[in-house]
């Protein structure tokens, strides 16, 4: 175990590395390219024999777009092994058909989509908000709120994969791909080795299979659903009942930052529900809204928790956020 200052984006493609990655693919955009950039940097060193504890190489390669990098990953962990694809939100529009279709087909070492979503514009044609697509896809979603999170949660991203045979999206955001800080490392894992343990026909979405695998994927919803209630990305504190306040990802940063002000501004700290892990834990959210007077959701790009929320819990209360002036819908 060491500790190393990383950018968010240099954070996961070293915990890619030290989850035993075999392979990764990308097209370059901001905020995203240092992922790659990182990656190729690594597999420079793991060549020259400076990456300790890397024993094999790994693929880091450019791709002509963000459907052949997908698909490219995709073919990679047909082959059992741990593979990653990253790009930024709007590449995901690109790589739709086949991240919306992988979910349907048996992944077999590990497959992790990194979308870096781009709130403020600050390089893009638009601020979609990726977590809409997880959703679309009934895929499980991570949200790390600091640079060891992302780091972390790429290693989990991992092994979520391959217990549920599913892609699994980590969705960072700006700010926290081009800030540093320091990560505490663990000891590497070997890579796997290429198996193919999966009949072939659950590769192959013919209408007879995709029908069958589609039950399977709705039948893994309750169990993903579960999985979120228990996760430790997913923390309810106790506080002040007088104001709840539910945070996801990198807006768990600046709730902290305000919050010695809000406590100043109300006499102590709110009731917080901070969320890293989707599907949403609908029995924590609930217990946050029956407890609490009113609640503030903040969240960085498009209210979907603000929205999801008025479907799990009765109306009556206030509900304060995006869509109601009280948060910047922008950002």
């Amino acid at each position: 175990m060491g500790f190393e200052t990383l950018m968010g984006d240099e954070a996961i493609a070293l915990g890619a590395v030290h989850a035993g990655l075999g392979g990764a693919f990308a097209y370059p955009g901001t905020p995203s390219t240092e992922i790659m950039e990182s990656l190729q940097d690594l597999a420079a060193r793991q060549k020259a024999g400076t990456l300790e504890g890397v024993s094999l190489p790994f693929v880091a390669q450019w791709c002509a777009n963000e459907k052949t990098a997908y698909e490219s990953a995709l073919g990679s962990c047909f082959a059992g092994k741990r593979s990653m694809v990253s790009m930024k939100h709007v590449g995901l529009n690109v790589a739709a058909d086949p991240f919306i279709n992988s979910a349907l087909v048996k992944v077999n070492g590990g497959l992790v989509v990194v979308v870096a979503d781009d709130p403020g514009m600050h390089s893009s044609q638009d601020e979609q908000d990726s977590r809409w697509l997880a959703d679309f896809a009934r895929v499980p979603c991570l949200e790390p709120a600091d640079q060891q999170e992302a780091y972390d949660m790429t290693i989990e991203a991992f092994e979520l994969s391959e217990k549920y045979e599913l892609p699994v999206m980590l969705r960072i955001t700006t700010r926290l791909a081009h800030s540093r800080s320091v990560v505490a490392t663990r000891p590497p894992l070997a890579q796997g080795p290429i198996h193919k343990p999966a009949p072939g026909m659950d590769w192959i979405l013919m209408p007879a299979v995709a029908r069958r695998r589609w039950h399977e994927l709705l039948g893994k919803q309750l169990e993903l659903k579960r999985l979120s209630e228990g996760s430790a990305r997913n923390t309810l504190k106790a506080g002040d009942k007088k104001l709840g306040i539910i945070s996801s990802g990198l807006a768990r940063q600046y709730y902290l930052e305000n919050l010695d002000d809000l406590i100043a501004a109300r006499g102590g700290a709110p009731m917080h529900l901070h969320l890293g892990f989707y599907p949403l834990p609908e029995s924590l959210i609930r217990e946050l809204y029956e407890a609490c007077d009113e609640l503030l959701i903040i969240e960085e790009g498009y209210p979907l928790v603000e929205r999801l929320l008025r479907g799990i819990v009765a109306p009556g209360k206030k509900i304060m956020g995006k869509e109601t002036g009280d948060i910047p819908y922008e950002g």
